[in-house]
C-alpha cells in the first residue's frame, strides 16, 4: 500500500466521513489524496436525486448512518440541519496549506461535533485552526473557486458518481460500504478479472422510459 490514491468526497457526505476517519484509524499505510467536489454537480450530471432528497430514503439513510457509526465505533453527531451547502467547507479545505489536516479539521467540525458549516463564519474557529486568518478573503480566491470546479470535472470524467469514491488507478470504489472491496482490489487486483469483468458487461434487458 506504497502507492497514494484519490480520494473523491464532499463534506454533505456522513458516509464519506466514516470512510475517511475508518481508513485513516484503521489503515495508517493507506496514503489518501483527498479530491473535494461538489456533490451537486455529480447529482445534476447524471440526472438524479440525492439520498436526502427523496423523504423515505432521508429518513433510512439517517438511521442507517447512525448504526454505521456506532458499529465502527466512529463518533458521529448530525449538524443542525442537513443537506446544507457545502461550498465554504469544501473551499476552505483547497484554500489550506495541507489538504489532509483541513479534511480532518472540517469532517470533525461537522460530522464529530456537529456544528454548521454552511458558511465562512461558522467556519471561522475551523480556518483559525488551519492558520488561515481571514476565512473569507480564503474561500473567494479565483484559484480556489477553479480547483473546486476542476475537481469535480475531473471526477465527472473519471466516471466518478458519488461520494465518496476512492480511485485505484482505473477502478472506482464508491460508498464506505465498498471498503472492504477496494482493500482487497489494493491486495489482489489480479482477483478481480474475468468473472467481474464479465458481469459488469451484462446487457441491458431493458431501459425505464424517462419524461
Amino acid at each position: 500500500m506504497s502507492d497514494a490514491y484519490d480520494w473523491y468526497f464532499d463534506v454533505i457526505s456522513p458516509f464519506a466521513y466514516l470512510q475517511w476517519v475508518r481508513l485513516r484509524r484503521d489503515y495508517p499505510q493507506l496514503r489518501l489524496r483527498p479530491r473535494p467536489l461538489l456533490f451537486g454537480a455529480l447529482l445534476q450530471h447524471y440526472g438524479q436525486l440525492g439520498p436526502a432528497e427523496i423523504p423515505c430514503k432521508r429518513a433510512f439513510t439517517y438511521r442507517f448512518v447512525s448504526w454505521e457509526a456506532r458499529r465502527l465505533g466512529i463518533a458521529l453527531r448530525f449538524p443542525p440541519a442537513h443537506p446544507f451547502n457545502p461550498l465554504a467547507a469544501l473551499r476552505l479545505i483547497l484554500a489550506a496549506d495541507d489538504a489532509t489536516a483541513a479534511t480532518d479539521a472540517v469532517f470533525a467540525h461537522v460530522w464529530r461535533d456537529g456544528r454548521a458549516a454552511d458558511s465562512a463564519a461558522a467556519l471561522k474557529d475551523v480556518a483559525t485552526t488551519l492558520g488561515i486568518a481571514d476565512i473569507d478573503a480564503a474561500i473567494a480566491r479565483e484559484e480556489v473557486k477553479a480547483a473546486l470546479r476542476a475537481s469535480t470535472e475531473e471526477a465527472i470524467a473519471r466516471g466518478v458518481f458519488g461520494v465518496p469514491t476512492l480511485c485505484i488507478g482505473d477502478a472506482l470504489f464508491w460508498g464506505n460500504d465498498a471498503t472492504g472491496m477496494a482493500l482487497d482490489y489494493i491486495a489482489n487486483p489480479a482477483a478481480f478479472a474475468g468473472e467481474f469483468d464479465a458481469v459488469a458487461a451484462l446487457p441491458v434487458g431493458i431501459e425505464r422510459k424517462r419524461s
